[in-house]
């Protein structure tokens, strides 16, 4: 595990910030040589106990993940995912892996990933996808975007349009509320008071046009949000 010290002065504007996440050191500092200016590398892991708590503790705006991690209880990277969502880390995750298996692609998107390319991919295009994924794209490798689409078909559609109505802090909000934490509890979370919490949860309600938090807690479990 290797957390990266930010420069006193902030990160450059423009800039996306990462944790690159795989069990092989070399190809983590390939990556890390790899990667266009504009990536901001906070920190490194290379299993699953590890991967919780970088990305817990810096919170980045992508999770470079590889699929296949040892630790935890074998879930790899779709248990990071599993594990960083559950504390409410807002984080995107890119999977970046060997693997092209139709079985690999489908279990890390179902649990949470917005994209998944495979090791094959250039410098200049990880960075691209890096930046896409961190505006809220989603990207994958042309031959894998098939097995997503014969997986989720439309479904995964309506659930980008309905999900594009919420703003950034409202994606934030919503995801806390429909795990069960109180308005206070998210307050704390998010470092904002409970009257804007509630403010956001009126606006998720309104847009997504459901009428109270246990209707939203159902609605997210239905499209796997949680």
């Amino acid at each position: 595990m290797d957390a990266v010290n930010e420069p006193p002065e902030g990160p450059a504007p423009g800039t996306v910030s990462v944790v690159i996440v795989d069990d092989h050191g070399i190809f983590r500092a390939g990556l890390r040589a790899a990667l266009g200016p504009a990536i901001r590398v906070l920190g490194e892991a290379a299993t699953v106990e590890e991967a919780e708590t970088v990305i817990d503790g810096v919170r980045p705006d992508v999770v470079l993940l590889d699929v296949h991690l040892p630790g935890g209880r074998g879930g790899g990277g779709a248990e990071v995912i599993h594990r960083c969502t559950r504390r409410g880390v807002p984080s995107r995750f890119l999977a970046l892996s060997v693997s092209d298996s139709a079985e690999d692609v489908v279990a890390v998107i179902r649990a949470g990933a917005r994209g998944y390319v495979t090791k094959t991919i250039s410098g200049p295009e990880i960075t691209d996808a890096v930046q896409r994924i961190a505006s809220g794209d989603a990207v994958f490798s042309p031959r894998l975007a098939g097995f997503v689409l014969d997986a989720f078909g439309t479904a995964s559609v309506a659930v980008d349009d309905e999900l594009d109505r919420l703003s950034a802090r409202e994606l934030e909000v919503m995801r806390l509320i429909a795990r069960g934490y109180s308005y206070k509890e998210t307050a704390k979370e998010l470092f904002i008071s409970v009257k804007t919490v509630e403010t956001h949860v009126s606006a998720v309600l309104r847009k997504l046009q459901l009428s109270s938090r246990h209707e939203l807690t159902r609605w997210a479990t239905e499209r796997r949000l949680l």
